[in-house]
């Protein structure tokens, strides 16, 4: 098990290596000159040139790669350009809301996925098989911008039961933390609910076609035995591997619903880098990004082995 985990932390680091260099091409590389953006519309041709010189981009690609790189190696992530504040600073300040946001909608999305497609497959052909493959359906062909303004409308403006947006940290109260994190929770969770309620039923529905649930039930174990014990646990492989993967599908969905319910987390930060073509801040939220992936993922490996004994690293 420890050599496993050494093999696929070392596996990280060319995989991190080729994000990095992916990343900095592409910024660099795309349209649009930040300087330009920095000197603002009534700039001359000399400022902007100035502003050229002082951030390093009249260097060759190469030049500011390896420079950049340097830096990173050392856990240096650079000053925003429109800040002067350094990258990681700035992470610091925006990591705590979107961490909530995420650990609530993860734990929301088990709590209501899990049993839902268990269900659905134990039931299957009824109504409620029915209702669950109509709302993975629904969950995947609404975006989250759309249920979030929805949510907004119904909730917020005409029940006024919570607030439109921001955030209140859990520190300054349960209930105000609560109040500000349920409607992005919902809206963030649609699409995972659907995802993972859609695969619980169909690995569930395999398992329980098996000969050992059919021996369960004929000595006469409860049905909720059968389903915990059997069903799921043994159907639990698929089910945490989609869970992992759908974290790429969160990564995104922070983006945009943190900007609908105007949440001051990573994902608000993405957007207003991109609209200042802030190179710094966007090279550092995608590697941050990508290494919360490639170490969750991880941990989706590991954990394969508490669900079933017979896998061995």
């Amino acid at each position: 098990m420890i050599s496993y985990i050494i093999r696929r932390i070392l596996a990280t680091i060319p995989v991190m290596g080729v994000v990095a260099l992916f990343v900095f091409l592409m910024l660099r590389l795309s349209p649009g000159d930040p300087a330009s953006v920095i000197a603002g519309d009534y700039a001359t041709t000399e400022d902007i040139a100035r502003i050229r010189e002082q951030l390093g981009l009249n260097e060759p690609i190469f030049v500011q790669f390896v420079t950049w790189i340097t830096s990173l190696v050392q856990g240096d992530l650079g000053i925003s350009i429109f800040t002067n504040l350094p990258v990681t600073t700035l992470i610091a300040q925006r990591l705590e809301p979107t961490i909530m946001l995420t650990l609530t909608t993860i734990i929301f999305t088990i709590l209501v996925a899990v049993p839902l497609g268990t269900i659905a497959a134990w039931k299957s052909g009824s109504l409620i098989d029915r209702f669950v493959m109509f709302f993975s359906v629904a969950g995947f062909s609404v975006p989250a911008f759309v249920l979030g303004y929805v949510l907004i409308f119904v909730v917020s403006i005409n029940l006024r039961w919570l607030p439109v947006q921001g955030y209140t940290s859990i520190s300054e109260g349960l209930w105000p933390f609560l109040r500000h994190i349920i409607l992005p929770t919902l809206t963030l969770s649609g699409i995972f609910v659907a995802l993972i309620s859609r695969m619980t039923r169909a690995s569930v529905l395999e398992v329980l076609q098996e000969d050992y649930v059919r021996t369960a039930r004929a000595k006469g174990q409860s049905e909720f035995k059968v389903l915990l014990r059997h069903a799921l646990r043994n159907a639990a492989v698929p089910i945490v591997t989609v869970i992992g993967l759908g974290i790429a599908l969160l990564i995104g969905g922070v983006v945009v619903t943190e900007s609908v319910f105007n949440i001051p987390g990573l994902g608000r930060l993405v957007l207003d880098a991109v609209l200042k073509r802030d190179y710094p801040i966007i090279q550092g939220l995608i590697l941050l990004f990508s290494f919360v992936y490639i170490f969750v993922n991880l941990l989706i490996d590991l954990s394969y082995t508490l669900f079933d004994p017979r896998i061995r690293y």
